[in-house]
């Protein structure tokens, strides 16, 4: 935790130069004018310091976060020392919806890249970050930098409890009528055709649309194939943002962390790719259990 630029570089820079000197592919990813700033410093460090603001979420989703961890870890096994030290201003929303998806990807990190050779410090500036945010911030890190000194997060929790934890409030426009409701969908190809006409009635953009529509219907064909049926659809939309739920009276997914990787690893021609299409294609996605069954509920704002 940091409140000044200055308390930033002073943490900033001698972390990313002891890595320069070991030889390990030091990565920036952090804000333009930061890593202006940081480039600057290490004027000296050249090709061996990368900047990728996709690791901390900027302009991406979880999934390709991710992917881009690994593309980096690639060219970290061409360096001496086959390792990657990576410098991460996360991006913080105002929205808690916002902030709620920041803190799973910080959660989900610890099981993702967790023994792969990488060292992260994730910098927060206390003073702009609202408290609950800070909260959930100290409880997705297991380590704390001090005066210097890295010393074990108390606070800490398990990513899998972190989870399913986190509040997850209904949407806004959950408390109006949907433009479509399906109560007990006959087929699978029935459902998806008919959400496919709603959100080409509701999301101008084509690209958007189609996205959109091919994670929805992978989610609708896990709710067929591994849910209970009856199995229900809603979607709500406004001139700025859609909603859709998916909902079976099943138990769900137990596992709080599916979706932020493929379910069988980088072989994608075995299946188990709905929620990660989900994260990668869709803004917000939550997995709701109730006494009623369980819900995908996927939201995004629309171009």
């Amino acid at each position: 935790m940091v409140r000044s630029t200055d308390e930033l570089l002073a943490v900033a820079v001698p972390y990313l130069e002891d890595g320069l000197r070991a030889g390990d592919l030091a990565v920036v990813s952090c804000d333009p004018q930061t890593t202006d700033l940081l480039r600057a410093e290490l004027r000296g460090a050249g090709d061996a310091l990368v900047s990728d603001p996709r690791v901390s979420m900027r302009g991406v989703r979880a999934p390709d976060a991710f992917g881009a961890t690994r593309t980096l870890l690639e060219q970290a096994g061409r360096t001496r020392t086959g390792r990657m030290r990576l410098f991460g201003q996360p991006l913080v929303g105002g929205a808690p919806r916002e902030w709620r998806e920041a803190a799973r990807y910080e959660a989900a990190a610890n099981v993702v890249i967790a023994g792969m050779p990488l060292d992260a410090l994730c910098c927060y500036d206390a003073s702009t970050i609202p408290d609950d945010v800070i909260e959930t911030v100290r409880r997705t890190h297991p380590q704390l930098l001090r005066g210097g000194v890295v010393t074990p997060n108390l606070e800490y929790q398990r990513p899998a409890h972190f989870l399913r934890q986190l509040p997850l409030p209904r949407e806004a426009m959950e408390a109006g009528p949907p433009v479509y409701a399906l109560d007990a969908a006959t087929t699978l190809a029935d459902l998806r055709h008919q959400l496919a006409a709603v959100l080409a009635a509701q999301v101008p953009d084509r690209d958007q649309r189609e996205d959109l529509h091919l994670a929805v219907a992978e989610i609708a064909a896990n709710a067929f194939r591994h849910g209970t049926p009856p199995v229900s659809a809603r979607v709500w939309a406004s001139a700025d943002r859609v909603v859709c739920t998916i909902t079976d009276r099943g138990r769900g997914l137990i596992d709080p962390l599916a979706g932020f990787r493929p379910a069988h690893g980088d072989d994608l021609s075995r299946g188990g790719m709905g929620l990660w299409l989900a994260r990668k294609l869709w803004d917000h996605v939550d997995l709701l259990h109730d006494v009623q069954g369980f819900t995908v509920r996927l939201s995004s704002p629309l171009h």
